[in-house]
């Protein structure tokens, strides 16, 4: 690829992303408003910072973070006037040069109740605190469960008693769980802060209770006031239910940041680090790698060049299975190995024509045993996304397409060592289950703004719906001409294609986020450090494998 300004299409390319990193920060920036400017002004009216405001002032100055979830709930429960960023913000970032994990819930929408989309964002942060062994702190303000939704997030497994559990299980692993009260903290919420390790709460603002003044009035007869009832003095004083009581906020999360710098050092998984450095280009010269167009061809090497450290990589039987390219590489100093799918058109040595983006037997056999070779070899693994699914048709059925696919399945998904996801493009049936998606339990999954998740694209899937309807049709003696045909193809592909949307699937957080091409290595390089952190225990097996 033509470096910057060399390329028409490279310009189009970059123009084109450009746009779509424009549109997600203008939908970030709403949602970091939280419930609305009027609602953070009448929350900083009570002397209380807003969520995001206690993380900046927890995290270390000048450090890296990066947001867990931030687009949860994009355009859902809009009956309800909304959740943005589900209620409650999820940052991994440092406090006193610790990695930790930060959940600060946001007062301003709806008091911090718990959504449903709430208790999902909830769990994966302790997820990620759990496969990390990352301490994990919580800045507790919140109206407990949000009642008109009360049977979606109260009595499942995955629901708002996992948290508590969780709770326990981490204290057994010795993960350091921190709860600061700055706010409500209600009924069955009432639970977490006694469930970690160390519990602050802010006086005149900070308040825990099974049972509110009005509930308890209504139970038992008895009239008291929220303060006397769960105030800071109460429970530092009386209960003994908090160990510290703060002034305000500000103190509140400067004790905080004391604790955590008193923590010992966790052991090592041991995965190899160098001195990093940067790609030979601009990070932002990614831009214009990727089509604007997601049906035009491109070499991801391009792609792997603009991640890597110095843009070197050693690349995995390169003559073999090309369309998928693996190779060991270096991120911000951190050893890898990159599994990607391969957009251009390849020649095998037969002869035979491979097409851009689909998973081949060969190319199926090679990733799984580059994946078995870098879990001998304690490499962390990274898997870029722009996949359409396995190579269908007589030829590939007879050649042992499944059976190659079952390998690659179960290569990666036995892995122990860490593994992370990029959806740089599509992410299409079993290539994204193959290509680690978020059923394969990668640390971390983010998405470009160019990604897309689903079954099959929207246009195949229109016209596979599209036949059913009209067969359904003829079969009840109704006819439909090509006008009605083409409205409901139309009509079809764009509920599809909204469905495929990175947006969609970052709201319901099958993507940890949407993110900024350029802040790719950041979220890598990150990612791999949380994970060094928790040592693996267990030997890399695999099960019944058809070779």
């Amino acid at each position: 690829m033509s470096k910057k300004g060399e390329n028409l299409t490279f310009n189009k390319n970059e123009d084109e992303m450009k746009l779509k990193i424009s549109s997600l920060n203008r939908k970030l920036d709403e949602i970091k408003l939280g419930g609305g400017k009027k609602k953070i002004e009448k929350h900083r009216a009570k002397g209380k910072l807003t969520a995001r405001d206690r993380i900046n002032l927890l995290l270390d100055k000048n450090s890296n973070s990066i947001e867990i979830g931030e687009l949860a709930g994009y355009n859902m429960y809009e009956d309800h006037g909304g959740c943005p960023a589900g209620g409650v913000v999820v940052v991994i970032g440092y406090v006193s040069g610790k990695q930790c994990i930060v959940v600060a819930n946001d007062a301003t929408v709806k008091a911090g109740a718990w959504f449903p989309i709430t208790g999902k964002k909830n769990l994966r942060a302790q997820e990620i605190a759990i496969e990390n062994r990352l301490p994990i702190i919580y800045l507790v303000d919140s109206a407990g469960v949000y009642l008109p939704m009360q049977d979606e997030i109260f009595p499942d497994k995955e629901h708002f008693g996992r948290i508590f559990r969780n709770n326990a299980v981490m204290s057994s692993m010795g993960i350091t769980q921190i709860a600061a009260v700055m706010g409500s903290c209600v009924a069955g919420g009432a639970y977490l802060p006694i469930m970690s390790d160390e519990s602050l709460i802010v006086e005149k603002t900070g308040s825990i209770f099974l049972a509110g003044s009005y509930l308890v009035k209504a139970a038992i007869g008895e009239s008291i006031d929220n303060e006397t009832l769960g105030g800071a003095t109460t429970h530092s004083e009386i209960s003994g239910v908090t160990d510290y009581k703060c002034e305000n906020d500000e103190s509140c999360l400067s004790t905080i940041r004391e604790i955590i710098d008193k923590i010992g050092a966790p052991s090592l998984a041991g995965f190899n680090r160098k001195k990093s450095s940067l790609p030979k280009q601009e990070l932002k010269n990614i831009y214009g790698l990727m089509p604007a167009s997601r049906t035009q061809p491109y070499n991801v090497k391009d792609i792997i060049e603009q991640l890597v450290d110095e843009s070197n990589f050693i690349e995995y039987k390169s003559d073999y299975g090309k369309t998928i390219v693996c190779a060991y590489a270096r991120i911000d100093g951190w050893s890898v190995g990159i599994v990607a799918n391969q957009r251009e058109v390849v020649k095998t040595k037969k002869g035979e024509m491979q097409f851009g983006g689909v998973i081949y037997s060969d190319s199926a056999d090679k990733a799984a045993r580059f994946v078995m070779n870098c879990n001998q070899k304690n490499i962390p693994l990274l898997f870029l996304q722009d996949v359409t699914g396995f190579m269908v048709g007589s030829r590939s059925e007879h050649g042992g397409i499944i059976k190659d696919g079952a390998k690659l399945v179960n290569a990666m998904s036995n892995s122990i060592v860490p593994k992370f996801t990029v959806v740089i493009g599509n992410s299409y049936g079993a290539g994204n289950y193959a290509m680690c998606g978020k059923a394969y339990d990668p640390r971390l999954i983010v998405g470009w703004p160019t990604a897309e998740l689903a079954v099959m694209g929207g246009a195949q899937a229109a016209k596979v719906l599209l036949q059913i309807e009209v067969a359904s049709l003829k079969s009840k003696g109704e006819e439909i001409t090509k006008k009605q045909e083409e409205e409901l193809f139309n009509s079809i592909k764009k509920k599809y294609d909204n469905q495929a949307s990175p947006y969609y699937a970052a709201a319901r957080l099958w993507l940890d986020a949407i993110i900024d091409p350029a802040d790719t290595r950041k979220w890598v390089s990150m990612g791999i450090e949380a994970a060094n952190k928790n040592p693996i225990k267990k030997d890399y097996k695999l099960g019944v494998i058809q070779t």
